[in-house]
Protein backbone atom coordinates (compact mmCIF):
# COMPACT_ATOMS: atom_id res chain seq x y z
CA UNK A 1 0.00 0.00 0.00
CA UNK A 2 2.20 2.30 0.69
CA UNK A 3 4.98 2.04 -1.86
CA UNK A 4 2.54 0.94 -4.53
CA UNK A 5 1.71 4.45 -5.46
CA UNK A 6 1.16 5.35 -9.10
CA UNK A 7 3.25 8.32 -10.59
CA UNK A 8 0.41 10.82 -9.58
CA UNK A 9 1.07 9.88 -5.98
CA UNK A 10 4.77 10.19 -5.67
CA UNK A 11 7.26 12.66 -6.04
CA UNK A 12 11.06 11.72 -7.16
CA UNK A 13 11.57 9.21 -4.45
CA UNK A 14 8.75 10.29 -1.79
CA UNK A 15 5.60 8.78 -1.67
CA UNK A 16 2.69 11.15 -0.22
CA UNK A 17 0.97 8.40 1.29
CA UNK A 18 4.64 7.32 3.10
CA UNK A 19 4.35 10.58 4.71
CA UNK A 20 1.45 10.78 6.05
CA UNK A 21 1.62 7.77 7.35
CA UNK A 22 4.74 8.40 8.93
CA UNK A 23 3.80 12.04 10.05
CA UNK A 24 -0.04 10.56 11.61
CA UNK A 25 1.88 7.45 13.62
CA UNK A 26 4.29 10.31 14.63
CA UNK A 27 2.18 12.95 15.97
CA UNK A 28 -0.64 10.27 17.37
CA UNK A 29 2.39 8.56 19.02
CA UNK A 30 3.60 11.90 21.03
CA UNK A 31 -0.21 12.51 21.45
CA UNK A 32 -0.34 9.46 23.43
CA UNK A 33 2.51 10.35 25.90
CA UNK A 34 0.75 13.66 26.62
CA UNK A 35 -2.43 11.98 28.47
CA UNK A 36 -2.95 13.30 31.36
CA UNK A 37 0.22 15.68 31.15
CA UNK A 38 -1.82 18.75 30.06
CA UNK A 39 -0.77 22.21 31.42
CA UNK A 40 -2.78 24.63 29.98
CA UNK A 41 -6.22 23.99 28.57
CA UNK A 42 -8.13 27.11 26.29
CA UNK A 43 -11.21 27.58 24.57
CA UNK A 44 -11.44 28.94 20.76
CA UNK A 45 -15.02 29.35 19.38
CA UNK A 46 -16.96 28.36 22.81
CA UNK A 47 -16.93 27.11 26.25
CA UNK A 48 -16.89 23.72 24.40
CA UNK A 49 -14.24 24.05 21.66
CA UNK A 50 -11.28 23.21 23.81
CA UNK A 51 -7.16 23.65 22.45
CA UNK A 52 -4.00 22.69 24.37
CA UNK A 53 -0.52 23.11 24.08
CA UNK A 54 -0.52 19.20 23.08
CA UNK A 55 -2.61 20.43 19.56
CA UNK A 56 -0.53 22.96 18.95
CA UNK A 57 2.77 20.45 19.51
CA UNK A 58 1.69 18.00 17.25
CA UNK A 59 0.48 20.68 14.55
CA UNK A 60 3.67 21.81 14.59
CA UNK A 61 5.68 18.44 14.74
CA UNK A 62 3.30 17.43 11.55
CA UNK A 63 3.63 20.68 9.39
CA UNK A 64 7.73 20.09 10.14
CA UNK A 65 7.57 16.66 9.45
CA UNK A 66 5.92 17.33 6.22
CA UNK A 67 7.47 20.70 5.25
CA UNK A 68 10.92 18.43 5.23
CA UNK A 69 10.16 16.56 2.48
CA UNK A 70 7.40 18.44 0.37
CA UNK A 71 8.80 22.35 0.75
CA UNK A 72 6.82 23.75 -1.47
CA UNK A 73 3.25 21.92 -0.54
CA UNK A 74 0.85 24.33 1.25
CA UNK A 75 -0.80 23.02 4.65
CA UNK A 76 -3.96 24.30 6.05
CA UNK A 77 -4.05 22.70 9.60
CA UNK A 78 -7.09 23.56 12.40
CA UNK A 79 -4.45 25.64 14.81
CA UNK A 80 -3.56 27.98 12.44
CA UNK A 81 -6.80 29.14 11.60
CA UNK A 82 -9.02 31.73 13.94
CA UNK A 83 -12.17 30.45 15.61
CA UNK A 84 -15.34 30.07 14.22
CA UNK A 85 -16.91 28.89 11.32
CA UNK A 86 -16.22 32.38 8.97
CA UNK A 87 -12.26 31.97 9.77
CA UNK A 88 -12.37 28.13 8.52
CA UNK A 89 -14.34 29.40 5.21
CA UNK A 90 -11.81 32.03 4.64
CA UNK A 91 -8.86 29.96 5.28
CA UNK A 92 -10.38 27.51 2.99
CA UNK A 93 -10.43 29.86 0.29
CA UNK A 94 -7.45 31.59 0.42
CA UNK A 95 -5.96 28.22 0.01
CA UNK A 96 -8.16 27.20 -3.22
CA UNK A 97 -6.14 27.77 -6.01
CA UNK A 98 -3.06 25.85 -4.36
CA UNK A 99 -1.62 22.79 -6.24
CA UNK A 100 -0.77 20.51 -3.40
CA UNK A 101 -2.95 21.03 -0.27
CA UNK A 102 -2.50 19.44 3.42
CA UNK A 103 -5.19 19.48 5.79
CA UNK A 104 -4.83 18.80 8.84
CA UNK A 105 -6.33 17.98 12.26
CA UNK A 106 -3.57 17.51 14.97
CA UNK A 107 -5.72 16.26 18.08
CA UNK A 108 -9.44 15.84 16.37
CA UNK A 109 -11.78 14.89 19.55
CA UNK A 110 -9.35 17.86 21.93
CA UNK A 111 -12.41 17.09 24.60
CA UNK A 112 -12.21 13.64 24.68
CA UNK A 113 -8.30 13.86 24.91
CA UNK A 114 -8.48 16.87 27.75
CA UNK A 115 -10.80 13.88 29.77
CA UNK A 116 -8.89 11.19 29.38
CA UNK A 117 -11.43 9.71 27.00
CA UNK A 118 -9.63 7.19 24.71
CA UNK A 119 -11.60 8.22 21.45
CA UNK A 120 -9.39 10.92 19.64
CA UNK A 121 -7.55 10.93 16.16
CA UNK A 122 -5.01 12.73 14.34
CA UNK A 123 -6.27 13.27 10.78
CA UNK A 124 -4.25 14.29 7.71
CA UNK A 125 -5.76 14.66 4.06
CA UNK A 126 -3.79 15.59 0.60
CA UNK A 127 -5.60 17.61 -1.85
CA UNK A 128 -4.38 18.16 -5.55
CA UNK A 129 -6.06 21.25 -7.14
CA UNK A 130 -8.91 20.67 -4.55
CA UNK A 131 -9.37 16.95 -5.00
CA UNK A 132 -8.51 14.47 -2.01
CA UNK A 133 -6.26 11.89 -2.92
CA UNK A 134 -4.68 10.91 0.17
CA UNK A 135 -6.48 10.16 3.74
CA UNK A 136 -5.07 8.91 6.96
CA UNK A 137 -6.71 8.98 10.17
CA UNK A 138 -4.58 7.37 12.71
CA UNK A 139 -6.21 6.40 16.17
CA UNK A 140 -3.30 6.25 19.05
CA UNK A 141 -5.08 5.04 21.54
CA UNK A 142 -5.70 1.59 19.47
CA UNK A 143 -2.96 2.04 17.60
CA UNK A 144 -5.69 1.72 14.16
CA UNK A 145 -4.24 3.32 10.66
CA UNK A 146 -6.96 3.90 8.22
CA UNK A 147 -5.07 5.30 5.23
CA UNK A 148 -6.98 5.88 1.45
CA UNK A 149 -5.29 6.19 -1.83
CA UNK A 150 -7.76 8.15 -4.63
CA UNK A 151 -8.54 5.27 -6.94
CA UNK A 152 -7.07 2.15 -5.05
CA UNK A 153 -8.65 1.25 -1.83
CA UNK A 154 -9.04 2.05 1.83
CA UNK A 155 -6.97 -0.04 4.65
CA UNK A 156 -6.28 -0.66 8.11
CA UNK A 157 -3.01 -2.12 8.89
CA UNK A 158 -3.38 -3.46 5.30
CA UNK A 159 -6.21 -5.07 5.32
CA UNK A 160 -8.85 -3.44 3.05
CA UNK A 161 -11.91 -2.23 4.51
CA UNK A 162 -15.65 -2.28 3.35
CA UNK A 163 -18.45 -0.48 4.11
CA UNK A 164 -21.61 -2.18 6.33
CA UNK A 165 -24.09 -4.08 4.27
CA UNK A 166 -27.54 -2.61 6.06
CA UNK A 167 -30.11 -1.79 4.04
CA UNK A 168 -31.90 0.36 6.18
CA UNK A 169 -32.16 2.74 8.84
CA UNK A 170 -34.16 0.28 10.90
CA UNK A 171 -30.41 -1.91 11.17
CA UNK A 172 -28.30 0.87 11.08
CA UNK A 173 -25.77 1.94 13.61
CA UNK A 174 -25.08 5.39 13.27
CA UNK A 175 -23.12 8.45 14.62
CA UNK A 176 -22.89 12.62 14.88
CA UNK A 177 -21.35 14.84 17.22
CA UNK A 178 -22.55 17.97 19.12
CA UNK A 179 -21.27 20.89 18.05
CA UNK A 180 -19.10 23.60 19.72
CA UNK A 181 -21.34 26.18 17.84
CA UNK A 182 -24.06 25.95 20.71
CA UNK A 183 -26.08 28.23 19.35
CA UNK A 184 -26.38 27.67 15.57
CA UNK A 185 -25.23 24.35 14.45
CA UNK A 186 -26.02 22.30 17.76
CA UNK A 187 -29.70 23.26 17.83
CA UNK A 188 -30.17 21.95 13.98
CA UNK A 189 -28.15 18.62 15.20
CA UNK A 190 -29.73 17.81 18.14
CA UNK A 191 -33.57 18.24 15.31
CA UNK A 192 -31.46 15.42 13.83
CA UNK A 193 -31.05 13.29 16.51
CA UNK A 194 -34.65 13.75 17.92
CA UNK A 195 -35.58 12.29 14.30
CA UNK A 196 -33.75 9.78 13.43
CA UNK A 197 -33.37 8.07 16.88
CA UNK A 198 -36.66 6.35 16.56
CA UNK A 199 -35.67 5.13 12.64
CA UNK A 200 -32.23 3.54 13.57
CA UNK A 201 -30.80 0.91 15.33
CA UNK A 202 -28.85 3.32 17.95
CA UNK A 203 -27.19 6.41 17.39
CA UNK A 204 -23.65 7.15 18.90
CA UNK A 205 -21.75 9.99 20.21
CA UNK A 206 -18.25 9.55 21.16
CA UNK A 207 -16.83 12.82 20.02
CA UNK A 208 -14.19 12.47 17.12
CA UNK A 209 -15.27 13.23 13.56
CA UNK A 210 -12.62 11.72 12.03
CA UNK A 211 -12.53 8.58 13.56
CA UNK A 212 -16.24 8.17 13.37
CA UNK A 213 -15.73 8.44 9.31
CA UNK A 214 -13.42 5.97 9.78
CA UNK A 215 -15.42 4.33 11.33
CA UNK A 216 -18.10 4.49 8.35
CA UNK A 217 -15.31 3.20 5.99
CA UNK A 218 -14.11 0.15 8.32
CA UNK A 219 -18.20 -1.15 8.52
CA UNK A 220 -18.67 -0.02 12.30
CA UNK A 221 -20.84 2.21 11.75
CA UNK A 222 -23.13 2.61 8.56
CA UNK A 223 -23.65 6.68 8.70
CA UNK A 224 -22.85 9.67 10.30
CA UNK A 225 -23.83 13.48 9.58
CA UNK A 226 -22.97 16.56 11.46
CA UNK A 227 -23.77 20.27 11.09
CA UNK A 228 -21.05 22.59 10.92
CA UNK A 229 -17.70 20.68 10.64
CA UNK A 230 -14.96 22.21 8.91
CA UNK A 231 -12.49 20.44 6.26
CA UNK A 232 -9.64 19.55 8.30
CA UNK A 233 -12.89 17.09 10.11
CA UNK A 234 -13.74 15.72 6.93
CA UNK A 235 -11.34 15.59 4.49
CA UNK A 236 -9.21 12.08 5.19
CA UNK A 237 -12.32 10.37 6.35
CA UNK A 238 -14.47 10.97 3.03
CA UNK A 239 -11.62 9.85 0.63
CA UNK A 240 -11.42 6.36 3.48
CA UNK A 241 -14.90 6.08 3.08
CA UNK A 242 -15.78 6.88 -0.77
CA UNK A 243 -12.65 4.43 -1.33
CA UNK A 244 -14.54 1.75 0.98
CA UNK A 245 -17.18 1.69 -1.67
CA UNK A 246 -19.21 4.25 0.71
CA UNK A 247 -20.59 7.84 -0.07
CA UNK A 248 -20.48 11.48 0.96
CA UNK A 249 -22.81 14.16 0.24
CA UNK A 250 -23.76 17.43 2.07
CA UNK A 251 -26.49 17.00 4.03
CA UNK A 252 -28.99 17.82 0.88
CA UNK A 253 -27.25 15.26 -1.03
CA UNK A 254 -25.19 17.34 -3.09
CA UNK A 255 -21.45 15.74 -3.51
CA UNK A 256 -18.50 16.56 -1.08
CA UNK A 257 -15.92 18.95 -1.67
CA UNK A 258 -13.80 20.87 0.40
CA UNK A 259 -15.97 23.68 1.40
CA UNK A 260 -18.77 21.38 2.55
CA UNK A 261 -19.86 21.84 6.47
CA UNK A 262 -22.80 19.97 7.22
CA UNK A 263 -21.83 16.46 5.96
CA UNK A 264 -23.45 13.09 5.38
CA UNK A 265 -21.47 9.79 5.30
CA UNK A 266 -23.51 6.36 4.73
CA UNK A 267 -22.56 2.79 3.01
CA UNK A 268 -24.28 4.07 0.16
CA UNK A 269 -27.45 1.99 0.57
CA UNK A 270 -29.23 3.83 3.68
CA UNK A 271 -28.31 7.29 1.54
CA UNK A 272 -31.53 8.74 0.43
CA UNK A 273 -33.51 7.01 3.26
CA UNK A 274 -30.99 9.11 5.59
CA UNK A 275 -30.86 12.42 4.11
CA UNK A 276 -35.04 12.43 3.39
CA UNK A 277 -35.23 11.92 7.07
CA UNK A 278 -32.79 15.08 7.55
CA UNK A 279 -34.53 17.01 5.14
CA UNK A 280 -38.23 16.21 6.93
CA UNK A 281 -36.73 16.84 10.18
CA UNK A 282 -35.52 20.06 8.79
CA UNK A 283 -32.29 19.65 10.32
CA UNK A 284 -29.93 19.48 7.12
CA UNK A 285 -28.59 22.93 8.47
CA UNK A 286 -29.59 25.06 5.26
CA UNK A 287 -32.37 27.12 4.79
CA UNK A 288 -35.31 27.03 2.20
Amino acid sequence: MVNGGTESFVVGSKSFTAVAINTAAKAGQWIKTKLGDINHVGTKFSAQDLVTEVDKGSEKLIRNLIMTHFPNHSILGEEGVEPGPEASAKALQEMSDEEYLWIVDPIDGTTNFVHGFPFFSVSIALAHKGEVIVGVVYDPSRDELFVAEKGKGAYMHGKKTEVSEDETLLTSLIATGFPADRDGALPINLKGVQALSPKVRNIRVAGSAALHLAYVAAGRLSGFWEIGLNAWDIAAGALLITESGGRVTDTEGKPYHLGVRNVMATNGRIHEEFQNELAVAQATGYVK
